[in-house]
C-alpha cells in the first residue's frame, strides 16, 4: 500500500513539474504578455441600428 501511494505522489509531482514547466516556456515564447499592436480598421458599425437598446429610449 505504502509503495502504491510513494508511486502515485511520484507521478503527481513529474506532472506538475511538467505544467509548470510548460506554463513558463509558453510565456516566455510569447513575448512575456506583449499585447499584439492594435489593428487600425474602422470600428464596428450596424448600419442604421441605435447605439443603445430600445428598453432604455425614452419617448
Amino acid at each position: 500500500m505504502t509503495g502504491s501511494f510513494v508511486a502515485l505522489l511520484v507521478v503527481l509531482a513529474a506532472v506538475s513539474l511538467l505544467a509548470i514547466v510548460g506554463t513558463v516556456v509558453l510565456v516566455i515564447r510569447d513575448g512575456r504578455g506583449h499585447l499584439p499592436v492594435e489593428k487600425s480598421e474602422r470600428p464596428w458599425t450596424a448600419g442604421n441600428l441605435p447605439s443603445i437598446p430600445y428598453s432604455l429610449v425614452r419617448f
